[in-house]
């Protein structure tokens, strides 16, 4: 197993692509920290890798509270003393255009940014001692191109890519590689509010947007799991300060 007997933790890890990277990690060996703000689809992410003969615990988290975000990781200090995978994979779409609320720049930031900085932060110490941790950042490929339909999302994305480069820098004395997971569309039940439309519109502007696509298609969240899986074990030892497109194509055209 590729994660056996390492410590992991995945940020909005109770749905979508947070789920498929909690239910994979565990499946290959680690014991998995399942942090959501959602109690109940956390318990059943938690439940499930366990009967499949799994280890997991979630831990139920708002991520814009940043003491929170202390206690989560004190909690895995005093439990583990040692972290081997962080996956900080917490994000939320962004709103359209440039007429934004306050609110809506605030809940980007803290969300898309902040958290993952500061929860990295915290745990610094528990990855330093793991002899060759990996951290994990979701970006997105509209981090990589130009986004006009949401250029804030853009930014948080984009400098999330930017921080990567940086920490691995800082971090590579430690034996701690950073890397970003840029994905594209994904089936996940998110997807339905990037297109900005009625029900009924879904599936035509679905359809639009995926012919763009060289491979035709969005990604399954188990694609996207597979990736980080990769950049959490040691199959990615010499590998860090980078970003993988995961988007069919998309931003190499």
């Amino acid at each position: 197993m590729l994660l056996q007997n390492k410590v992991a933790l995945i940020t909005a890890g109770a749905s979508g692509m947070g789920r498929a990277g909690a239910e994979r990690f565990a499946e290959q060996g680690a014991f998995v920290y399942v942090v959501d703000r959602d109690e109940a689809a956390t318990q059943t992410v938690v439940d499930g890798i366990k009967e499949r003969g799994g280890q997991a615990e979630g831990i139920v988290v708002d991520v814009r509270d940043l003491e929170a975000l202390r206690g989560v990781a004190d909690r895995v200090e005093k439990q583990h003393g040692v972290l081997h995978v962080l996956y900080n994979n917490v994000g939320i779409p962004g709103a359209a255009g440039m007429d934004l609320s306050i609110e809506d720049w605030d809940a980007l930031i803290e969300i898309n940014a902040r958290a993952s900085f500061y929860l990295t932060n915290y745990l610094t110490e528990a990855l330093k001692k793991a002899d060759g941790a990996s951290i994990i950042f979701k970006s997105s490929s509209s981090g990589l191109v130009g986004s006009p339909w949401s250029p804030l999302y853009s930014f948080t994305k984009g400098g999330l890519i930017a921080l990567v480069r940086s920490l691995a820098l800082a971090l590579a004395p430690d034996k701690v590689r950073v890397n970003a997971i840029a994905p594209g569309s994904v089936e996940t039940p998110g997807l339905p509010g990037f297109f900005r439309a009625s029900a009924e519109e879904v599936e035509e502007r679905k359809q639009a947007f995926f012919a763009q696509i060289p491979l035709g298609r969005a990604s399954q969240p188990e694609e996207i799991a597979n990736v980080a899986l990769f950049l959490a074990s040691d199959m990615s030892s010499y590998i860090t300060g980078i970003t993988i497109p995961v988007d069919g194509g998309l931003t190499a055209k």
